[in-house]
């Protein structure tokens, strides 16, 4: 074998070898995939929110007090969690319950709920307002109009006050504001508790008529 032959199949090996990389190298471009040892960064993986507040954060709570359960929101929905009060949510009282429950409903989520996704969209300033003459006994007067209130904050008090044998007998709660308006009732939907950014509709109710003691039914 003569030298010439030998160089002849070192270079023919040498052309496949380099023939062989390129097509490889073509896969692997054809395929998607970079060809680069750079790290790509995908962002943080997406979070999933529960609206669960873990049992044993529930006990730590403890006031010592009444439990209760009011409606905050959570993934554009409207889902209780659990709270303790000092005020008898059952007791003859309704101001004094309704003022407990509106408190539970102003107060900002702990970490634990802000974590499952909680959130209150009642504003910290609302309070229980003086009935007005003429009011039913039913009727609670708030310190905003209620139809002045965000859809959300209007319907996570009505379905916490709706829940409450005390504020609501008869499952409609009866509200009103500081303006000469009469009182409006509303209903705790499901509708309401899934979609709480919708205005909440009130129903029709029947209100006295200061002086003859006749009832009047509003919208």
């Amino acid at each position: 074998m003569t030298g010439s032959s030998i160089g002849r199949r070192g270079r023919r090996r040498t052309v496949l070898a380099l023939a062989g990389a390129l097509a490889g190298a073509a896969l692997v471009t054809g395929c998607g995939i970079r060809s680069t040892t750079v790290p790509v960064d995908a962002g943080p993986a997406p979070s999933q929110v529960p609206c669960t507040v873990p049992a044993q954060s529930v006990t730590t709570q403890s006031l010592q007090g009444v439990p209760v359960e009011v409606y905050l929101v959570c993934s554009s929905q409207l889902v209780t969690v659990d709270r303790t009060v000092r005020a008898d949510v059952s007791g003859p009282d309704r101001a004094a319950v309704a003022r407990a429950l509106l408190d539970e409903l102003r107060r900002e989520p702990d970490a634990e709920e802000r974590r499952a996704g909680y959130a209150t969209t009642v504003p910290d300033g609302l309070r229980i307002g003086p009935a007005h003459p003429g009011d039913g006994k039913d009727t609670l007067r708030l310190s905003e109009q209620p139809e002045d209130l965000r859809s959300e904050a209007l319907a996570q008090i009505v379905c916490t006050y709706a829940e409450n044998d005390t504020l609501a007998p008869r499952g409609q709660v009866v509200l009103g504001g500081p303006g000469a308006y009469p009182a409006r009732a509303y209903l705790c939907t499901s509708e309401m508790k899934a979609r709480p950014n919708a205005d909440p509709a009130p129903i029709a109710v029947r209100t006295t008529i200061p002086g003859n003691g006749a009832s009047a039914g509003t919208g």
